[in-house]
């Protein structure tokens, strides 16, 4: 368990229907994008994001500050709510990161760690 979260060796079967190639933080970029996430049963689902920050100096779990501009996202829960953290976020078909904080005063925005620094994590624990 560290501060960028739990990492461990998962042994079971993984699904390999969608694999995403994991982005370099300067393909990161302010616009557009999805987070994927599970609001119903085990079904997952892509909402739209909008990226509004890029913090490449921030060394902890604030990396990329986000908007949630998808309406089923906000009608249903009215932006990020606990258990979604961890949702990957994909711009351009690639893994930029992981949700990991909301705003308590605007639970439409929220943060994410970039996927990188998750896979350098990883690899040195």
């Amino acid at each position: 368990n560290t501060e960028r979260g739990i990492f461990g060796k998962y042994t079971k079967d993984i699904n390999t229907e969608k694999l995403y190639e994991v982005a370099e933080v300067t393909d990161i970029k302010v616009k557009e994008a999805k987070i994927i996430t599970v609001l119903d049963g085990f079904t997952k689902k892509e909402y739209d994001i909008n990226i509004l920050k890029i913090n490449n100096a921030k060394n902890d779990n604030k990396n990329i500050l986000f908007e949630v501009t998808d309406k089923e996202l906000i009608d249903k829960t009215g932006g990020i709510v606990q258990g979604m953290s961890g949702s990957p976020i994909i711009q351009n078909g690639k893994f930029i990161g992981a949700v990991t904080h909301v705003l308590v005063n605007d639970p439409t925005v929220g943060y994410g760690v970039f996927a990188d620094m998750l896979i350098k994590q990883m690899k040195s624990t």
